[in-house]
């Protein structure tokens, strides 16, 4: 019996455990019905290309006609391409794993099948490396990744293979442009003839430095390290053109070597460059691409960030060149989130997430220091760097806020893009005037995230690396073979686990601050080993201040709430 003057507590404890329970279930039906709208905007934009476009690159969706706009044709770019061209079905290769993930197998077959039977790269077609790369060789390395997943029992019939040859086929025609004196690859290439005569030898960080994963995936899946090895040396070589500030310009001479445009930042033109270091790392296991990835880390957080936001300095002097807000910028929370640097992920998430509610989209630029937009570059191609980020930012801390967030993401873009052949790209987020282009990493990547931060399950299985593209690719002990084993955690393997959560479900939560700026710690508190929180086994990890929770060490070496079984 309990005496009746704790009859007042009890019901108390009721009404809070009713009012949790309530709380709960009101989140998970709001997750299925973010998750259903989800899927009815990757299908409608989907079902509009593969009407009005498909086979050619991507949809028009204002004029519900086509746009090859993957390629050049011959040495300078044509006015029309050949009647004979029919394109490169770029949006359905990007679409691949997308239709995986929200359950959409039959239309994953019908797709690898007509690839496999049409598809072909014997055209007189200048293209650009780095965006065919990230595009249509990982679209189809990781297509098929999934195909040939047994557990995954996605296609009825037999399967050959033939993503993976179409994907060589590619991957050889792109090692010409791996034939300069310093090893750093062209920019453009054409697919029949290599290198054109008088072809530009100006490329960007990114172009040279975001090749390793998708080629060194190419390189394991074949057993030809070819692909790996140019990736590679190119990496290695851009690597030692870093400042004495461990800084990297914008765009350099694949010639000569030499840095062309000094402003560093980690937007466009050097934005992957930092994220395909990490995730090299996770994917391939080898010590070198960690020790790159942390050294240029520190200096990016010595060097550019000012609080939230991160501006553009020279890399040989350190100064502020640009204060400005990019769009791709977006990304950052996001890697931040995979090394547990939580804290700051979700500080610069937040800057972000007030420039969409601000505008209702997220500009392209945005001056910081006028605290205006950027007179020219006002428009918001349905990126996807921010959905990215939140989503990381959700599976990291399940904080419900950040599902409020992927609700305004969604409902803007049904608000402002959509229409009767798609989604359009907005032109100018002042007037929400709208552009006439649906571009395919709108189907790579922005319904990818906002559908997996509603509904992670595809997750639940295995261990994925998402390439710049959106792209997954499964984290696989076979491929970590040079990688210590007093490195590995227990839980980077594909091996199956009763009631598993998804990868990073339960990382450390956002620290807590008191209005007046006070920091809250616990009682419970201990320090991680090291200061910077790296660390090679779960020995070096004490327990979370926020959670009490004992800390264990990631894939990546980071100290964090990575233990969710």
């Amino acid at each position: 019996m309990i005496p009746p003057r704790y009859y007042s507590t009890c019901f108390l404890l009721f009404l809070l455990l009713l009012s949790t329970s309530l709380s709960q279930s009101h989140r998970a039906a709001k997750k299925k019905r973010m998750r259903e709208k989800v899927r009815n905007m990757f299908h409608h934009a989907y079902d509009n290309y593969m009407t009005h476009a498909f086979p050619h690159d991507e949809l028009k969706p204002l004029t519900k006609t086509f746009t090859d706009s993957l390629v050049e044709l011959g040495n300078l770019k044509l006015e029309r391409l050949p009647q004979d061209y029919n394109g490169s079905a770029l949006s359905l290769i990007e679409s691949l794993s997308s239709l995986v993930i929200m359950g959409n197998n039959t239309e994953f077959e019908k797709g690898v099948r007509w690839l496999s039977e049409n598809l072909t790269f014997d055209v007189d077609a200048r293209i650009n490396l780095f965006e065919c790369n990230i595009r249509v060789l990982g679209g189809l390395v990781s297509a098929h990744l999934l195909a040939s997943d047994s557990s995954k029992n996605l296609l009825k019939g037999s399967y050959k293979n033939q993503l993976l040859g179409l994907a060589e086929d590619l991957g050889k025609r792109f090692l010409p442009a791996f034939n300069t004196p310093t090893g750093l690859p062209y920019a453009w290439i054409n697919l029949k003839y290599g290198v054109m005569e008088n072809e530009t030898t100006e490329t960007s960080t990114s172009g040279c430095g975001s090749l390793i994963l998708e080629m060194g995936a190419l390189s394991i899946m074949t057993g030809d390290p070819i692909y790996e090895s140019v990736a590679l040396r190119a990496l290695r070589k851009l690597w030692s053109m870093q400042s004495s500030l461990k800084l990297f310009g914008t765009t350099l001479d694949v010639s000569t070597g030499k840095w062309i445009e000094h402003s560093a930042g980690i937007g466009a033109g050097v934005d992957s460059f930092y994220e395909y270091l990490l995730k090299a790392h996770i994917l391939f296991g080898k010590e070198d691409y960690w020790r790159m990835f942390h050294s240029a880390y520190v200096a990016v957080q010595k060097h550019f960030r000012h609080g939230p936001w991160y501006h553009e300095a020279d890399m040989r002097t350190g100064r502020a060149t640009y204060w400005q807000l990019t769009s791709l910028q977006a990304f950052w929370p996001g890697l931040q989130v995979l090394i547990g640097d939580i804290s700051a992920a979700n500080s610069s998430h937040r800057e972000f997430f007030h420039v969409w509610k601000q505008f209702g989209v997220l500009p392209e630029r945005y001056l910081l220091d006028h605290q205006m937009l950027h007179p020219t570059e006002k428009y918001y191609p349905l990126r996807p760097e921010f959905a990215e980020s939140t989503f990381y930012l959700y599976q990291a801390t399940k904080d419900p806020w950040y599902i409020e967030v992927g609700e305004l993401i969604v409902n803007s873009l049904n608000l402002y893009a959509r229409v009767e052949g798609g989604f359009a790209s907005i032109k100018d987020v002042t007037t929400m005037q709208l552009e006439d282009h649906q571009h395919s990493f709108f189907l790579a990547e922005t319904c990818k995230y906002l559908y997996l931060l509603f509904d992670d399950s595809f997750m639940l299985e295995n261990n994925y690396v998402f390439t710049t593209e959106g792209h997954p690719l499964p984290v696989l002990s076979t491929w970590h073979e040079e990688l210590p084993e007093a490195y590995i955690p227990t839980n980077w393997t594909n091996l199956k686990r009763p009631n598993r959560a998804s990868a990073m479900s339960l990382q450390v939560c956002p620290a807590m601050t008191l209005d007046s700026g006070q920091h809250i710690e616990s009682a419970c508190h201990i320090p991680d080993v090291r200061r910077d929180y790296k660390c090679l086994t779960d020995e070096d990890c004490g327990v979370d201040a926020i959670t009490c929770r004992r800390r264990s060490c990631s894939m990546a070496g980071y100290c964090g709430l990575w233990l969710f079984l």
